[in-house]
């Protein structure tokens, strides 16, 4: 490779160094590699972190195993206490009775005061209510909780206490009037807030498409582009439309949520609300959050990516325009070599951002690859058939575009070459489409290209009767070859006996020609300049076909006199 002299940068317009580049290409080649060198780091750390999150998997584990075995007790939506199951007494089974002990006791008339008291029982420290039990503390629940048996109880008996309190004052008077102003309140607010929606929903989408086609009206006389405003603002209206629905339907879930959590009765479908829609919707955003860190990574990969391809194309476009120079490295190559290596690098950078994509750890995600790159494998043989004959036929010079070809029955001019095909344009003016597995199984005769000097040897086969004399059909045959426009007269035509076939001689007359694009009408004119010679020299082209021979043979009765006859003016 060698370095052209300094020009202007083709693509910043700036003067560049020896090196064919200006300071605005060598900063983004500075900015590729620090952002390449922040990306070795990233994933340095994002090892170590990794490694250091992967120790305490193992107790997590033991724990949810543990989890399996324990049952919440719940009152009011309101988890007190878990309990340990056993093979005789399964733990959902065991907080149902605790549950429905506790409130039996809770649904005495508030007049009516509870004395607990903590008591040993044959299976641990039972819990008690005015005499009547509440639940048992066994040593089983204590080594579930890792504590003693006699705070495991005590702890109990402040949360069923804790939790019966709470149990009757939600259902008092007091409660319930609080309960509905709380109702009322938010009731009014999202009547307010929906009155306020139904209103200004259709102005507010106006008004952003009346902005819209104002800007693209703009954007119109100043750049001269034809831009479909109407268009446009159309689907931002449509958006903003279904962004408004969905803010609308969130602040329903949530006014039911709220007033159903006011009172004490519907908390547990307040409950089920929070669990089953906001529960999911929280974990997404926790989610991620989470995913974080890998979305910086594909960021990052993608940022790298971007650039490299960047710098691939300012070094194409150097080659294009001069400023580097590649020995052997021809003009054509430079949009498939910019491709081919443009595939190459994402490639890459997908390898590298497969493991940070989201469930690309799964065994679904796996599959689902496997499956798309089995049904690819199976379904491209001829893609990929083509798309290597293409490189094959780009790389291997035997056609450029602009040559005359011809291909089986087809003859054109190359127009282009892509990966998948080649397009000629046919002397018949049709844009034909030929698969690059078939222009490089085929023979294909490349009219434009010059083997030496000479050029094209242009040829055709006329058959003549034996009684004409062969000198006078050789001598014909080059004064049409000499009348045809475009053949050369230097090398001369010459004449070859192509066949002695049953009824004639098949003369060929051979021509060259450096216009092999031009060949369809050189041949046609050749035809007519052989027509018209032999016409004014009274000899018949092709001797008809008879049934025998006559009595004389049929040979040159006289001696050609070596002149042939003057050219009839037209």
């Amino acid at each position: 490779m060698t370095l052209g002299a300094r020009k202007l940068c083709s693509q910043h317009r700036k003067k560049t160094n020896d090196y064919g580049y200006c300071l605005q290409c060598i900063g983004k080649i500075l900015r590729t590699a620090l952002i390449a060198l922040s990306l070795v780091l990233f994933t340095l750390l994002s090892t170590v972190v990794q490694a250091q999150e992967s120790a305490p998997e193992a107790a997590e584990t033991q724990t949810q195993a543990d989890d399996a075995f324990a049952a919440p007790v719940v009152i009011d939506g309101e988890t007190l206490f878990l309990v340990r199951g056993f093979s005789a007494l399964p733990a959902p089974e065991r907080a149902a009775r605790i549950e429905q002990r506790i409130l039996e006791i809770a649904e005495l008339p508030e007049f009516v005061e509870l004395d607990y008291e903590i008591r040993e029982d044959g299976l641990g420290l039972a819990i008690l209510a005015n005499g009547r039990l509440l639940t048992v503390a066994t040593q089983a629940d204590a080594d579930f909780e890792q504590i003693s048996l006699i705070v495991l109880a005590e702890l109990h008996a402040e949360a069923i206490k804790k939790s019966i309190a709470n149990y009757r004052s939600g259902r008092s008077e007091e409660a319930l009037v609080d309960s509905a102003l709380v109702a009322v309140g938010l009731t009014v607010g999202f009547a307010l807030l929906t009155f306020l929606f139904l209103k200004g929903r259709s102005k507010l989408i106006r008004w952003i498409q009346q902005v819209t086609i104002k800007r693209f009206t703009q954007f119109e006389e100043a750049t001269n582009a034809v831009v479909k405003g109407k268009a446009v603002a159309q689907l931002i209206g449509f958006g903003t439309n279904m962004v408004l629905w969905i803010g609308w339907i969130f602040i329903l879930y949530y006014y039911l949520t709220f007033v159903l959590l006011s009172f004490v009765q519907t908390r547990p479908f307040a409950q089920f609300l929070l669990t089953y829609v906001s529960q999911p919707l929280m974990d997404v955003i926790f989610g991620f959050f989470s995913y974080l860190p890998n979305l910086i990574t594909l960021i990052i990969i993608f940022l790298v990516t971007r650039y490299l391809i960047k710098g691939l194309r300012l070094f194409m476009d150097n080659i294009e325009a001069g400023a580097i120079e590649w020995k052997d490295f021809e003009q054509s190559w430079i949009k498939p070599t910019f491709n081919i290596a443009r595939v190459i690098i994402i490639a890459i950078a997908i390898v590298f951002a497969y493991p940070h994509i989201p469930g690309s750890g799964s065994r679904a995600f796996q599959g689902l690859t496997i499956l798309a790159g089995l049904m690819v494998s199976f379904g491209s043989n001829t893609v990929v058939s083509n798309m290597m004959a293409g490189l094959f036929v780009i790389y291997r010079r035997s056609t450029n575009i602009g040559d005359r070809i011809k291909v089986g029955d087809q003859v054109g001019d190359v127009v282009e070459i892509k990966m998948m095909e080649t397009l000629i344009k046919s002397v018949k003016n049709e844009m034909v489409s030929i698969p690059n597995a078939q222009l490089l199984n085929s023979e294909v005769v490349n009219y434009s290209r010059k083997i030496d000097g000479r050029g094209l040897l242009v040829h055709t086969t006329v058959g003549i009767g034996y009684e004409e004399p062969q000198d006078k059909v050789e001598a014909m045959l080059i004064e049409a070859a000499n009348r045809t426009r475009d053949l050369k007269k230097s090398p001369a035509p010459f004449v070859l006996w192509a066949q002695l076939a049953d009824y004639a001689i098949n003369y060929q007359i051979n021509a060259f020609t450096t216009r092999g694009s031009s060949l369809p009408r050189i041949l046609s004119d050749l035809h007519r300049n052989i027509v018209d010679v032999f016409h004014e020299n009274g000899v018949q082209i092709m001797t008809p076909s008879y049934v025998a021979d006559p009595d004389q043979p049929k040979v040159p009765v006289e001696v050609w006199n070596g002149k042939l006859a003057a050219r009839k003016s037209p």
